[in-house]
């Protein structure tokens, strides 16, 4: 059965239109709350959410969702997404829910799950829960309500749990580090954990009004934390998103280093301390470059479809520990269960910490190819795998490239566009190869 309402990262939409209603979201939370009683007779669920003015009323109803189906709900206030995971886990909770849209503008929103692990949910659970949304609401009667409680230390126990993955014999003292919260669930909390390593912090993007998360500042506009780098004299800026599960991070000079360099940095300082890395999960869109030296330095780097999820389910089939995407979700599973901004970023500066070097020393051997991404669009219904001259051009352009480019040709998944990637070590080969393929295919 395909699902209706969970996406590729639980359900998002525009609040105030299906299915981010009061009253859908009332609905959802009684659903799950059902499907939790089926095995747990007294099931508990943690509640954190991100920044945003319809956090308070989405947390609302699901307080009330939860409570009609004989569920207890313990409330986290404004929290990271991944610090909602490591609470689930640590409280021995039932289930976590997020109330976020991540990187989204503020009219967004979102609801998403965790496990009692603190883990993804599979499509089978996800699957079980709209079925259950489909029969009728069967509400607990008085005695069995559930009852509702906020944990008010949520932030302290996640910032020092932030602290732990970052080696006690090194410290962050005699550096200036630029915090960029997005204005979101981190805003609280990122700037503390720095400050308490022995960093002298800087905070932009940490004065949230339910208005501004991700507005200008943020993972997806590191400009912002450019200039502030520059600005102030600082050795590093981080970039958060609005629920801190991705990262950017900024170093001395004003460079900015993405998700696929801060994977291979990770990578490069375990296997620089003796540690085991069979390989690394990227995704189709991993930069070649990143694919290429992990391949020098004996790391195998296989890709999964564009997604964390799907890079988590990947790194879990093989045993792995790291993976990651551009824009910056990055894993280290035996720091954490599942994505976390603040802890990649302490990966990255334990590393630097630990070798005197810089991230631009450290990543000396990796200059990423450029990447000419072009779109087509296409008529509906369109075939574009039947179509033999782009076949055909596909792999000439292959053999031109000779292992040191890619090409990528992929269907969007919300519009009517084929989307063509070339990438290579010439930007100039790259556009030319891109162009050529573009060029066989019929535009509508």
């Amino acid at each position: 059965m395909s699902r209706t309402y969970f996406g590729t990262d639980g359900i998002r939409g525009t609040v105030g239109q299906p299915p981010i209603t009061p009253d859908f979201v009332l609905r959802l939370a009684h659903a799950v709350g059902r499907v939790l009683r089926r095995n747990e007779q007294r099931p508990t669920v943690l509640i954190g959410k991100d920044t945003r003015i319809s956090g308070y009323m989405l947390e609302s109803a699901l307080e009330s969702g939860f409570n009609s189906a004989g569920v207890d709900v313990v409330l986290l206030g404004p929290l990271p997404t991944p610090g909602v995971a490591y609470l689930t886990r640590a409280q021995r909770a039932s289930l976590g829910v997020v109330i976020s849209a991540s990187h989204n503008p503020y009219p967004d929103n979102g609801i998403k799950f965790f496990s009692a692990q603190g883990t993804k949910l599979p499509d089978a659970w996800e699957r079980e829960v709209e079925a259950t949304l489909a029969e009728p609401p069967a509400w607990a009667d008085s005695r069995s309500l559930g009852k509702a409680r906020r944990l008010d230390d949520a932030a302290g126990r996640y910032i020092e749990f932030c602290k732990s993955t970052f080696a006690n014999d090194l410290t962050l003292k005699g550096l200036t580090v630029v915090v960029d919260a997005a204005h979101g669930a981190a805003y609280h909390i990122a700037p503390k954990v720095f400050h308490e390593l022995g960093a002298e912090v800087v905070c932009i993007g940490c004065a949230p009004d339910g208005l501004n998360i991700n507005d200008g500042v943020g993972a997806t506009h590191p400009e912002a934390l450019v200039e502030a780098v520059k600005a102030h004299g600082a050795d590093y800026g981080i970039a958060l998103d609005g629920d801190a599960d991705r990262l950017q991070m900024v170093d001395a000079a004003g460079r900015l280093y993405n998700g696929d360099e801060l994977l291979y940095l990770m990578a490069q300082d375990r296997l620089g301390r003796g540690e085991a890395v069979p390989g690394v999960v990227g995704t189709l869109m991993t930069n070649m470059a990143v694919e290429l030296a992990l391949r020098a330095r004996g790391v195998e780097c296989v890709r999964a479809k564009v997604g964390d999820r799907y890079v988590l389910e990947e790194l879990e089939q093989r045993g792995w520990l790291l993976g990651g995407e551009g824009s910056g979700h990055l894993l280290a599973l035996d720091r954490h269960t599942t994505g976390d901004g603040l802890i990649s970023a302490l990966q990255v500066l334990q590393a630097c910490a630990r070798s005197g070097r810089t991230m631009a020393q450290l990543l000396a051997e990796v200059t990423l190819f450029p990447q000419v991404l072009l779109n087509v669009r296409m008529a509906p219904g369109q075939d574009w795998k039947a179509n033999a001259a782009l076949a055909a051009e596909t792999e000439r352009v292959q053999a031109e490239l000779a292992g040191q480019g890619r090409v990528l040709i992929r269907a969007s998944g919300t519009e009517p566009v084929l989307r063509v990637m070339v990438e290579a070590s010439d930007p100039g080969v790259a556009r030319r190869c891109a162009e050529r393929l573009v060029a066989t295919v019929p535009a509508a």
